[in-house]
């Protein structure tokens, strides 16, 4: 798994700005209860900025950028400013951004419509589309906490750009996160009446929830208006998210009518926002108290005594022994907590194993399988809160055994916030302000899976119950081992054979995101709707490893002229060519020598010092000048390269140098010799013109032509330009060099030398 960066830094920062206050304030947010002025003090306004991106064409979710804000408690109002600054070319005035806004995670996005992995729960992004350069979105009671923003602009059109050749739309977007909260809120305590009385502006009430809460009710009593009967009352529960809200809204109007309001499964440990306010006149006053009840269910838990005391062999006996047959329900007192009665669910502790970034497995402390029957709900607890576990993807199995499961059906539900407590025929797996997702096991489907992508930070359960809709008789004695698989991955299946897992970061945020090749697309790169064969794949890494072979002839040119610096300059470049795109091909047909990224590096260097070397040959420099200039721009190509390897200029820049210096030596030959240069017309029409003309061909290719369906064969097309317009462009040999050998002896070197006297040897 690489690591990419997605943005800069910048910071939150929360200012008050009076122009932007006045803009918050043009709606006219709401006022306490009982204030009939236009203002309130108990109102103040903040202001939230991060560092603006360069957004970019979509091709997978790292081209969209992120940004990460938390909404502060008991914010009323929030508003996204949304600016974008666009550049001044033609098609940068009618550029389309798109963004995306979430509650409590990155937004999963889909723009090229293509599919995501069987079992994966995606829900619609909420989005807003902007032609201009303001827009703003306004949110009342948003949920405290994380929200994110996502920006990118139209799908790209598959055309690989030379960076800094082309001209380029540069649009800078920046969003603003202005919020309303209240800094005095009044607090429902549980079966406590709370006295309230509206005017113009509603009233902004919190009861706390929690845990292990079953139901919480609340009613509105002796409502008058202006004296009379009557309750034209709107009572608002929760905080609104994105994509789906989920707030609840009771109207109250008739005086013989119950207003109340009875929400199961509500979230747990967390204040409950509540908004009541007046749908009568201006100036009418409508008095009434606000009763909370909570109701809460006593779980059975394994706790760590119980583990201790009890051995891995005997904790599944022990745990069913302890079980009451029946569970049952009682109200909290005023403090929320619970007290004595029997048990309305199962609890089992859950260990959470961190394994890497964003990885983490689940599992029960003292078994591998969960123990499900039909009297009260197995509920496990995922702790996905930490803040950093919301760029992954949450993936979930449960299996039964077939033998186990003849007559039976085991039902589950997922949910964030708090979990499914009551099972019923319909399998509704919705708690009070969240649509859950719902799973079944049977005996002709022993196995269910479950993907969510980007899951919401918070608290995540799932729920199983033991159901028999037939006969509910054989449901009562009997029990079900459930096995489960809870895991958080960065990505599914690591991208598959042909996707590459990519951790992108946006300030100290981290999320994960899949890369395809091949034409595989999607979330996980499992869609193959435009996908290439394996076939088509071992046709195009044969096509751009063995067109390098064409630099057999400048090389074998070169040494025939007594050019062997050139000679080997064109043989690190076929060689560090033909492995790199060997490296570079998805799927099978991949072969790695070496890092990939020193294969690129190489294979970069060699090309840029290739046309470098031929182009100061062609300009016929004395040895010594010629040789240093060689070791010179190899250098300047290695330093360019490591600070940007796909910028155009840092390879054109050397090149185009290299073009003077031979034009300025033909022309200066030229003035000498009083005719043109090179003097032969054959070697203008043999030589010269086809090479420049295969130049020309292939930068056109390189720098206009490729996109990545064609990219196999346009790219292989270059690979053979480029060497074959180095075997064109070569010059001639020295008349007075020899075929084969060196261009100059060595002026400094040692001789053999040999005594020419005759040794008299004396025979005895």
């Amino acid at each position: 798994m690489r690591q990419a960066g997605t943005g800069t830094g910048g910071a939150a920062v929360a200012v008050a700005v009076p122009l932007l206050l006045l803009l918050l304030l043009a709606r006219s947010p709401p006022a306490a209860a009982g204030d009939g002025k236009k203002s309130d003090a108990r109102l103040v306004s903040e202001q939230f900025s991060q560092a603006p991106q360069k957004l970019a064409f979509y091709s997978w979710y790292g081209s969209a950028r992120l940004f990460h804000f938390r909404v502060p408690p008991d914010t009323v109002l929030l508003r996204w400013l949304l600016q974008v600054s666009r550049g001044s070319g033609p098609t940068c005035t009618n550029m389309e951004i798109t963004v995306y806004f979430r509650y409590g995670a990155p937004p999963v996005i889909n723009p090229l419509g293509t599919s995501f992995p069987d079992n994966t729960s995606v829900q619609p992004s909420f989005l807003l589309k902007m032609l201009h350069s303001n827009a703003s979105v306004n949110i009342s009671h948003p949920a405290p906490g994380d929200w994110f923003v996502a920006a990118h602009l139209p799908p790209s059109s598959h055309k690989i750009e030379v960076k800094g050749f082309v001209p380029t739309c540069a649009c800078i977007f920046q969003p603003d996160m202005l919020v309303v909260r209240v800094v005095e809120v009044s607090i429902l305590e549980p079966d406590v009446p709370l006295p309230q009385t509206l005017l113009s502006h509603p009233s902004y009430l919190k009861v706390f929830v929690p845990e292990y809460t079953q139901e919480l009710r609340l009613e509105l009593q002796g409502c008058a208006s202006n004296g009379s009967l009557g309750c034209p009352v709107r009572l608002t529960v929760g905080s609104a998210t994105l994509p789906g809200n989920f707030q609840k809204v009771l109207t109250c109007s008739g005086p013989t009518q119950a207003c109340r309001l009875l929400l199961p499964s509500p979230p747990w440990d967390r204040w409950l926002q509540v908004t009541a306010k007046s749908l009568s006149g201006p100036h009418v006053s409508v008095a009434f108290s606000v009763v909370a009840a909570l109701t809460a269910c006593r779980p059975w838990s394994v706790n760590f005594q119980h583990l201790l005391q009890s051995s891995p062999n005997q904790s599944s006996n022990a745990s069913t022994g302890l079980l009451p047959p029946t569970p049952s329900y009682q109200d909290l007192d005023r403090r929320g907590r619970v007290g004595g009665g029997p048990f309305c669910l199962r609890s089992f502790p859950v260990l959470r194993e961190d394994m890497d970034v964003v990885s983490v497995r689940f599992q029960p402390l003292d078994r591998v399988s969960v123990l499900v029957q039909s009297d009260m709900p197995s509920v496990m607890r995922l702790n996905l809160n930490t803040g950093m576990d919301s760029g992954g993807s949450l993936t979930i199995s449960v299996r039964v055994n077939k033998t186990t499961i003849a007559n039976t059906s085991v039902v589950a539900c997922v949910t964030a916030a708090s979990p499914l407590l009551s099972f019923n025929a319909s399998l509704s797996c919705t708690t009070a302000f969240f649509q859950g997702h719902p799973l079944s096991l049977s005996a002709s489907s022993p196995t269910a899976n479950l993907i969510i992508p980007y899951p919401e930070t918070d608290n995540w359960y799932l729920s199983l119950q033991l159901m028999c809709p037939e006969r509910p008789e054989e449901c009562e004695q009997a029990s079900v081992l459930v096995e489960t698989t809870l895991y958080l991955v960065p990505c599914l299946n690591d991208c598959g054979p042909y996707g590459q897992c990519l951790l992108l970061r946006r300030h100290g945020y981290l999320y994960a995101g899949c890369s395809c090749k091949a034409g595989w697309r999607g979330w996980s790169c499992t869609d193959n709707s435009t996908a290439q064969t394996a076939a088509q794949q071992k046709a195009a890494a044969l096509l751009l490893t063995l067109s390098n072979l064409v630099f057999l002839a400048p090389i074998a040119i070169s040494v025939h002229r007594s050019l062997l610096v050139e000679a080997s300059v064109y043989a690190y470049t076929m060689f560090f060519s033909t492995f790199y795109h060997a490296c570079d091909q998805p799927g099978e047909a991949v072969l790695c020598i070496l890092n990939y990224d020193t294969l690129q590096y190489c294979d970069f260097l060699g090309s840029g010092v290739s046309i470098w070397v031929t182009v100061l040959c062609m300009a016929r420099l004395k040895a010594a000048l010629k040789y240093v200039l060689f070791l010179l721009g190899a250098l300047v190509f290695a330093m360019s390269l490591q600070l940007d390897r796909r910028a155009a200029w840092n390879t054109m820049g050397p090149c185009l140098f290299a073009i003077v210096v031979m034009v300025t030596m033909w022309v200066y030959r030229c003035g000498r010799r009083r005719h043109c240069y090179p003097p032969s017309w054959q070697r203008w029409v043999f030589y010269l013109l086809p090479g420049i003309s295969m130049a020309a061909v292939a930068i056109t290719i390189y720098t206009s032509m490729m996109t990545s369906d064609n990219y196999y064969y346009t790219h292989s097309i270059w690979h053979m330009l480029l060497a074959g317009s180095a075997a064109f462009l070569l010059p001639p040999r020295e008349q007075h060099t020899k075929p084969w050998a060196c261009s100059q002896k060595l002026t400094c070197h040692y001789e053999i030398c040999k005594n020419h006297r005759d040794e008299l040897y004396t025979v005895t």
